[in-house]
């Protein structure tokens, strides 16, 4: 049997020890840094994921809940480009970063949903179809502004017509309706 010296197996536990941990250390420093985007570009997934999705589903609500066929007519072209928006969100986000996939605004939802009629249009109008456009359109315009990931710039890019085309749709519509439009 061979017999080493106390010292000398101590040594070579502690080398291994420190291998090991540098190893580990760099994996875990590593990882973060793969998924680390700037602050601008993730507020923009949040709330552009957030925007959409609220509106995206409130007009869902609208189509079952309104009885003026303009509104329903409004809600059902929102609710198609949105989910188009929303996948294209998607796919443009970085790798790794974490994209809600439905984050609706519950305050925004609960506002609505127990209307009906006239007073769940003028609701929807207001709040919904102005209010909630005006929000995307800040968080696209923020993106194209000062975001700093290509993929998602161009996104907002591709977006924004649309959401523009959305606003207009609304203010449009709450003339029509004699709402106050913003």
């Amino acid at each position: 049997m061979i017999r080493l010296p106390l010292a000398a197996i101590t040594s070579a536990c502690m080398a291994s020890l420190m291998v090991v941990a540098t190893s580990a250390s760099a994996q875990t420093a590593a990882a973060p840094d793969a998924v680390r985007i700037h602050a601008a570009d993730q507020t923009f997934i949040t709330d552009a994921t957030k925007a959409v999705a609220t509106q995206r589903d409130a007009a869902r609500i609208a189509t079952s809940r309104s009885t003026d066929r303009d509104v329903k007519a409004f809600a059902e072209r929102v609710s198609n480009d949105n989910a188009k928006i929303s996948d294209a969100l998607r796919a443009a986000s970085p790798r790794g970063v974490d994209v809600p996939k439905n984050d609706p605004d519950p305050a925004v939802l609960a506002s609505i949903n127990n209307l009906r009629g006239a007073d769940f249009d003028k609701t929807y109008i207001e709040q919904v179809a102005l209010a909630g456009e005006q929000k995307a359109l800040s968080a696209f315009q923020a993106e194209i502004a000062s975001g700093r990931d290509e993929q998602l710039k161009d996104a907002a890019k591709k977006a924004l017509p649309t959401i523009q085309e959305h606003y207009a749709m609304a203010q449009d519509l709450a003339k029509r309706k004699h709402l106050t439009a913003q």
